[in-house]
């Protein structure tokens, strides 16, 4: 489980590295619950490239807020890495923004099944250029499992900023 101080630690690289190259940035959570707005706006100056995010726990707010297609989630269920995708296409359109991540998955200790399992996550970055989704699993409990998706998801909105120029 990643601690608070090094979360917020990558939380100012990210600041850094939008701001140095003027990018806005957005999240659209699910099983984070609000964590990755929580850490990115808790640095100082986030007002400077962070647009806000989506808190879409429910299945319909998915659809409603960030436009995933109700299609896409009775195909692949809300934890999938289609939609994942759809959630951060969806977030980057709806806020505006240059880069938007996006967390779905299973934080536990419930919820899971043989197919999905508590642990498993989606996380996407969407960008100008294209968008990037990934698979975890986790074996914590759930405040573990939280702390560890957002930790990958900043990871991955850090590479994606820093690999625009």
């Amino acid at each position: 489980m990643a601690d608070e101080e090094g979360l917020l630690a990558l939380a100012g690289q990210i600041q850094e590295a939008c701001l140095s190259r003027g990018l806005t940035v957005s999240v659209a959570e699910s099983c984070t619950g609000g964590l990755l707005g929580h850490l990115l706006t808790d640095v100082a100056g986030s007002s400077g490239y962070f647009h806000g995010g989506a808190l879409t726990y429910h299945d319909g707010l998915k659809q409603s807020l960030l436009g995933v297609p109700a299609e896409t989630l009775r195909a692949h269920g809300a934890v999938s890495a289609q939609v994942a995708l759809a959630m951060a296409i969806g977030g980057r359109r709806s806020f505006a923004t240059d880069l938007c991540v996006s967390v779905t998955g299973i934080a536990g200790p419930d919820g899971g099944s043989p197919a999905k399992p508590v642990g498993l996550t989606y996380i996407c970055v969407a960008t100008p250029t294209g968008s990037e989704v990934r698979r975890f699993f986790w074996t914590g409990d759930r405040r573990a499992n939280k702390s560890s998706s957002a930790d990958a998801a900043l990871r991955l909105l850090l590479a994606a900023a820093m690999g625009l120029p």
